[in-house]
């Protein structure tokens, strides 16, 4: 990790089409998506963090957090592009999250982990909700 030339910028704004790309690369971003929301949904989001490679000063990750800035958090859209994953970058940006939310003196932190992902959250100190069950408002995707 030592030798990775990144750093993890909180930022207001960002290259749009770069955030669709890693928004793609998660298999997240959808072809409906007006992609003129996205400044915006950097700018409202409580935090948002993105990962720089510094040689090409290009987004290689990013994560963000909604919250109401008092009593809880909610770690959304966390990617890091292929090709930078199992470094450790993740772990770091999560960190650097976490981090954020308790020095602004928000200690409820969640999140809602993708399929077979958990173990990584886990191992960063985060634990499942025992008696609590994720839930989605039933809508036909678009």
């Amino acid at each position: 990790m030592d030798d990775l030339d990144i750093e993890i910028k909180f930022v207001k704004k960002w290259s749009t089409d770069e955030i669709i790309n890693l928004y793609k690369s998660g298999d997240w971003w959808k072809d409906h998506f007006d992609k003129s929301g996205v400044p915006l949904l950097i700018k409202d989001s409580f935090i948002f963090a993105v990962v720089v490679d510094k040689n090409t000063k290009k987004a290689i990750g990013m994560g963000r957090i909604l919250s109401d800035g008092i009593s809880d958090a909610y770690i959304q859209d966390l990617i890091i592009l292929p090709d930078f994953r199992k470094l450790g970058i993740g772990k770091m940006l999560v960190n650097k999250l976490v981090n954020y939310c308790i020095s602004k003196k928000i200690y409820w932190i969640g999140l809602i982990s993708e399929p077979d992902q958990d173990f990584f959250y886990e191992k960063i100190g985060f634990e499942r909700m025992k008696n609590y069950i994720p839930m989605k408002y039933k809508i036909e995707d678009k």
